[in-house]
């Protein structure tokens, strides 16, 4: 089967694409961001690089804050390069990574090419923020009745989906990025005694929730003085209100890790705790768990629900702005040892069922599925 990916270059796409590796499709991506060549897809055909009329010129950036006119002129219609792609290739099925960036600019090309099916994979805040906005909800209620098959990252967005247009077939909900390779991190997950870090995810912006998290650290500060309180991937909201702390001296901020350093870390954090105001399954819960590290984490919409157990094998935030549930969650557990203890456990065996190969499984049986139906 021919498969054309269209998508934003980002790491989840990376690691869900690394599963239809040899698995039998010729597979080739569109990079809507026009973001170059990805080393890490080398193994499939990369249809980048093809905003600009002279190629990717220096000083792009200059001309699109100061001489947006002259910077329009420059650039190439989606629409019209994405359709060049189409003739190109000539695919069975176009699979769209996100609704509003990957699905809306090529929709009048899919209306024009009926026979080619096409899935959509929700990530995320894709449907349960953006249906609240009526200019977003609108496309959304444009493009999912034409959408032929869906993948979401947890079941809430499947009932999301068919409450605004969807009505073919759902293939199934599975982590955004693909399973975990289990024995390549193993030796990162230390033993729960060994651990005393809180890990907290430090985005704010438009959903995160990471201020409200740190004013309850903040007043705990006697209570949690043998921890280590680790703030990674601090936005500048979340530094701005860094600043106007008196940051205890066992306070650490790392604006900046990468995708297997923040691994690490989980496999050393004794909590680890996400906060926001949508998502859909977050994908540093689901590496809270196969890590080791006790999850404290939103729920909105009920999706995080979906693999948490309330005080089972986690703690669920009921109320994202309300930094007093926060600070009687965070009290509630570090105080209560053998309620760790046991969430480590059932997250230990939980995390087999998070492994690479049992849902490349998977997902490969749901491309196969489409196979035989065209």
């Amino acid at each position: 089967m021919k498969i054309l990916l269209v998508s934003m270059p980002s790491i989840h796409f990376s690691r869900w694409t690394a599963q239809l590796r040899d698995a039998g499709h010729e597979v080739h991506w569109f990079d809507i961001l026009n973001g170059g060549y990805n080393k890490d897809l080398e193994w499939i055909t990369q249809h980048t690089n093809w905003r600009y009329r002279f190629g990717g010129f220096r000083g792009r950036i200059f001309l699109k804050r100061h001489l947006p006119g002259i910077h329009q002129l420059l650039e190439k219609n989606v629409e019209i390069e994405f359709e060049r792609i189409i003739k190109e290739i000539r695919p069975d099925v176009v699979h769209s990574f996100v609704m509003y960036k990957c699905c809306v600019p090529i929709f009048p090309v899919m209306q024009r090419y009926p026979e080619i099916k096409w899935i959509y994979s929700s990530w995320g805040s894709d449907l349960y923020h953006f249906k609240n906005l009526p200019v977003y909800r609108e496309d959304i209620e444009m493009v999912l009745p034409h959408i032929d098959y869906l993948i979401t990252d947890n079941q809430r967005d499947h009932k999301i989906a068919q409450e605004l247009g969807f009505k073919n077939k759902f293939l199934g909900s599975f982590p955004g990025g693909g399973g975990f390779h289990l024995d390549e991190l193993e030796a990162y997950v230390n033993s729960v005694s060994d651990r005393n870090i809180i890990l907290v995810k430090g985005y704010q912006g438009r959903s995160g929730r990471a201020i409200p998290v740190l004013k309850a650290l903040n007043q705990l500060n006697e209570e949690l003085k043998e921890f280590q309180i680790v703030i990674f991937g601090a936005d500048t909201e979340v530094l701005n209100y860094l600043e106007t702390l008196n940051i205890p001296k066992n306070w650490t901020v790392r604006a900046k890790l990468g995708h297997l350093e923040v691994l690490k870390m989980m496999g050393e954090a004794k909590l680890y705790i996400g906060n926001s105001l949508s998502d859909g399954m977050p994908n540093t819960l689901l590496e809270a768990i196969i890590m080791g590290a006790f999850p404290i984490q939103s729920n909105p919409g009920g999706a995080t629900a979906e693999i948490i157990e309330n005080r089972t094998n986690g703690l669920l935030i009921e109320d994202a702005e309300n930094t007093e549930e926060i600070k009687k969650l965070i009290l509630s557990v570090i105080t209560y040892d053998s309620l760790i203890n046991k969430a480590f456990d059932i997250n230990q065996e939980l995390k087999y069922s998070l492994g690479f190969n049992l849902i490349k499984e998977q997902v490969l049986k749901a491309y196969n599925q489409i196979e035989k139906e065209l």
